[in-house]
């Protein structure tokens, strides 16, 4: 665990194949009603995920930074993560609804598939007006790019 000033930061590695959230359900019927629920991959991987993350003595407070690189055996599965973010609640902060900005990275490694994760704890300056994004670039010209033609 870093801090920066008052704000602290975590980063971890689990090991195993991320899995898809919204890609991983199947049907079953509860007292007569469908229902979906969890496949049984993605809560074997929820299982295993909570057995490697750290469990932090005083969880992350406020608005958090999680960045995340998904290691996948295939190229086959979505860039999801939002069971990732599902496990880490009670591990590493309360509720995925305090991850206020995300940074996603796909990679490729059949013999190691894992989530290289860190969570820092940000503070947002003006949360009613967001940073202006041009093309992937943080603060540049708010002249549509498509407009220069």
């Amino acid at each position: 665990m870093k801090s920066k000033g008052n704000l602290r930061a975590i980063s971890f590695v689990v090991a195993g194949q991320p899995y898809s959230k919204a890609n991983n359900r199947k049907l079953v019927f509860m007292k007569g009603k469908p229902r979906f629920i969890k496949s049984t991959p993605a809560r074997r991987y929820v299982a295993d995920f909570q057995k490697q993350c750290p469990r932090l003595d005083s969880l992350l407070e406020g608005d958090l930074q999680v960045e995340i690189t998904a290691f996948y055996a295939s190229r086959r599965p979505d860039l999801d993560v939002s069971l990732i973010l599902d496990c880490c609640e009670g591990f590493i902060y309360k509720n995925d609804r305090q991850v206020k900005r995300m940074i996603l990275y796909w990679g490729l490694d059949k013999a190691n598939p894992r989530a290289e994760i860190t969570v820092n704890q940000i503070e947002i300056k003006n949360p009613h007006q967001p940073p202006k994004l041009l093309m992937g670039v943080k603060g540049a010209s708010e002249e549509p790019a498509n407009n220069r033609l």
